[in-house]
Parts: structure tokens; C-alpha cells; sequence
């Protein structure tokens, strides 16, 4: 796992709450044996602490500590190349996971050939991209392969996903309206043919090849090259038919609470609603994508000072 949150203020105030949702999930649904590594890249004390706290304890196998963001990249260079083990289990500090989840990952690696990574979320359009390795895969006809085009993502699971990255959950499911589901099947084993960068497995030594050899010093994107990357490297980016993690982003709303609290894992704080109304903005044509790039222009600013 990957953590940043350099303060508790503005975009990052329920992202320590949120975290401390992620790893619990972590703690309580998975059931193989595994090592759990973190790389902090430069957040604040209090999520410091709390990390430190949980190595103590015996909870976080590996805890790596950074002064300043060294950027997505530069940490999973160091990250990965440290992880023990056969594969790596990557999630953003922002990822709940279910029971099973690890499992159903790993049944999908076992069954199918070539797979470099295995996400547990299945998003819609994560299947437009990074697909060359599936095409040839169809295009090759193996006889044990069934392939299948349907609407099966449930609009619920879609709306969640848009949700948690900001999109209105109507437009998107609007826009994805005509948008049919790519699924495989062999030995009786199902998975979407996407992969999303945000939570996969992947066997160690595939991610290390599609990693860059250098970090370009950006600190934020490059994910969608490294999504291109496994792709071009002849490996398959599939997903499990069951929603084994979700994506919560900054906010955690009262029908997540509820769905938390039946795995037993409690909640501390007023959730906060994330179906919020919309700023008077953000009605205005456009006005989503002009502020999403100065907002991202001013984190650069704000993240590169010395």
C-alpha cells in the first residue's frame, strides 16, 4: 500500500479515516499468509504515528518512511522491488477489501494464461484501454475459452465508482449506458477483461518488467502508461465478476458506514455525504474539467515546493 496525506484539512479530511478503513479491511478479510508492506510518501504526523503504531504491534509487517513525496513511480520502484514473495498485492491508501478477495485473485492468475494483473473492483471502461494482449488472446480461438459481450457490472457498482472519483454517478451511468461488458470463461472460472491501476495483483517479476526504468521526478499520473506497459509486455489486465474491493475515495457516506459495520469494523467520526449538492460551478458546461486541471496545477505548485 501506497499512503499520502501530508494534512487533515480541505481535500484530505476524511482521507485518515478513510485509510484506517482500508487497513482494517486488510486485517480482518484476508486469510492466506501475506506480508503487509507500506511506503508513506511524506504525510502528516498524525498518520505517521498511527502507522508506526500498527507496526508496533505486529499488524504492518514493513513500514517505509519518506521526508517528501517521491511520486506514484519512485515509490513502487522501491516498494515492489522490496516486497518478499511470488506476487505483489498493490492497493491506493483508499481500497476496501472483502473476504475472499485474495483468493479470487489468485484463482484468476491460476486459471487463465499470461495474466499481469488481476483487479478486484471491475470498472466499466477500464476495459477500453491496454487491451492488445486480450485481442490476441480472442483472436487465437483456444478451444477452452469462452468469450462473452453483457451487461453485467451492476449500475449500482458503477455509481459507487463515480461516486468515489468525483464523476456525477447519473452522467456517468448515462454516458456508459450502451456500454457492454467483455467477459471471459475458462474452467469454469469468469473475469472481466480490465484491470484497474488503483488495485491489482500481479506476479512480482511482470510489474517489476513494466515499471520505467528511471522516475521521470512527476508526482502524480503515469499510472495509465504502467496499465500500458503490462499490455504491451503480453500479459492480461482482468478483473474478478465479483465486486471483491471498492474504491472510497475522500469520503465515506452512511450507506458505506452500514455496509462496514456488517463485517464488524467500526466507524469513528460523522460519515459525511458524499452525493452532496453541487456547487453552482460546476452547472456551467465544461466549468468539471477547467477546474480539475488547475486544480491539479496548483497541487504540482503546492507539492514541489522545496
Amino acid at each position: 500500500m501506497l499512503t499520502y496525506i501530508p494534512h487533515l484539512d480541505g481535500y484530505f479530511q476524511n482521507r485518515f479515516e478513510v485509510l484506517q478503513f482500508s487497513i482494517a479491511s486488510i486485517l480482518a478479510n484476508t486469510t492466506p499468509p501475506y506480508d503487509l508492506m507500506i511506503f508513506d510518501n511524506g504525510s502528516c504526523g498524525q498518520v505517521v504515528e498511527y502507522l508506526r503504531n500498527l507496526q508496533t504491534s505486529g499488524d504492518l509487517n514493513h513500514l517505509f518512511l519518506s521526508t517528501e513525496n517521491i511520486g506514484k513511480i519512485g515509490a513502487f520502484r522501491l516498494l515492489f522491488d522490496a516486497a518478499p514473495g511470488e506476487f505483489v498485492a498493490y492497493a491506493d491508501d483508499d481500497i476496501f477489501f472483502y473476504p475472499g478477495w485474495l483468493e479470487a485473485h489468485l484463482e484468476i492468475i491460476e486459471s487463465f494464461p499470461d495474466v499481469g494483473m488481476v483487479s478486484g473492483a471491475p470498472v466499466r471502461d477500464a476495459s477500453d484501454r491496454a487491451s492488445k494482449s486480450l485481442k490476441r488472446l480472442i483472436e487465437t480461438g483456444m478451444s477452452d475459452l469462452k468469450v462473452s459481450w453483457e451487461r453485467r457490472i451492476p449500475d449500482e457498482w458503477e455509481a459507487d465508482w463515480a461516486q468515489s472519483v468525483g464523476r456525477d454517478p447519473d452522467l456517468h451511468l448515462q454516458d456508459t449506458r450502451n456500454h457492454q461488458d467483455l467477459i471471459l470463461e475458462k474452467d469454469n472460472i469468469e473475469a472481466f477483461g480490465s484491470a484497474s491501476h488503483f488495485q491489482f495483483l500481479s506476479p512480482k517479476e511482470v510489474i517489476l518488467k513494466a515499471l520505467p526504468h528511471s522516475w521521470s521526478g512527476k508526482l502524480m499520473g503515469e499510472m495509465n502508461e504502467l496499465d500500458n506497459a503490462v499490455d504491451e509486455l503480453g500479459y492480461l489486465r482482468l478483473s474478478t465478476v465479483e465486486r471483491f474491493t471498492r474504491h472510497l475515495g475522500n469520503a465515506i457516506s452512511p450507506d458505506l458506514v452500514n455496509e462496514v459495520k456488517a463485517y464488524g469494523l467500526e466507524v469513528g467520526g460523522n460519515p459525511r455525504q458524499t452525493r452532496a449538492r453541487k456547487h453552482w460551478l460546476l452547472y456551467i458546461p465544461g466549468s468539471g474539467r477547467v477546474l480539475r486541471r488547475i486544480y491539479n496545477f496548483l497541487f504540482n505548485i503546492l507539492h514541489n515546493i522545496e
